[in-house]
């Protein structure tokens, strides 16, 4: 079965064995969620000397995950943003064809499981101190179908169409409203038990 993409690119192989860093995931986190920064900025965030956050900005930014912003900073100072478009790690490679790549996307995988859980925990904490008109558009999400290998696709499909118009807008946007926050939507489709073997 053909699998849409709803994202600007797919990571080939290198592109995914150099995002599986955790000071890379990390940097990658604080420009999404944060916005365009200097390596200054995030060695600060982050602990780190102002070498190694440029030496990690220049490897993600080799893979097309971000970008320097231009007509931001003075002289050789550079602000770093996350490309717009977003982007999604395709099928995962047989550990037997490629154990490194393999490896790369179990890391990358298990630190978006981790990513979700911790982004859910925050928001719960934050919701109680958040501003009203936010917390009545929030909203926790579960559904358990029983549905065909079609009509599942079909429905993933339908849910990313819809995400993909919010998406293009949101990126499109130079200057976004004072209303914008950092919306993050969280989508999973998984078929519970269908590997298993009775």
């Amino acid at each position: 079965m053909q699998i849409k993409s709803f994202s600007a690119r797919t990571l080939d192989a290198n592109a995914l064995k150099s995002f599986a860093h955790p000071l890379r995931l990390r940097i990658y986190e604080l420009l999404d969620e944060h916005g365009p920064s200097t390596a200054t900025g995030l060695a600060g965030l982050l602990g780190q000397n102002t070498g190694a956050t440029s030496y990690h900005l220049r490897e993600l930014a080799k893979h097309g995950m971000i970008e320097v912003v231009r007509g931001m900073g003075r002289g050789k100072e550079k602000y770093w943003r996350v490309v717009p478009g977003g982007f999604s790690y395709g099928e995962p490679p047989a550990a037997d064809d490629d154990a490194e790549t393999a490896g790369a996307m179990e890391y990358l995988l298990d630190d978006l499981v981790r990513r979700r859980g911790a982004e859910l925990a925050r928001w719960r904490q934050e919701s109680a101190e958040a501003p009203e008109e936010w917390v009545e558009v929030s909203t926790y999400g579960r559904r358990s179908l029983r549905l065909t290998p079609e009509e599942t696709a079909r429905m993933r499909d339908e849910v990313f169409e819809v995400l993909e118009r919010y998406r293009a807008a949101s990126d499109g946007r130079q200057d976004p409203p004072e209303s914008a926050g950092h919306v993050v939507v969280h989508f999973d489709v998984l078929p519970l038990g269908a590997g298993r073997r009775d």
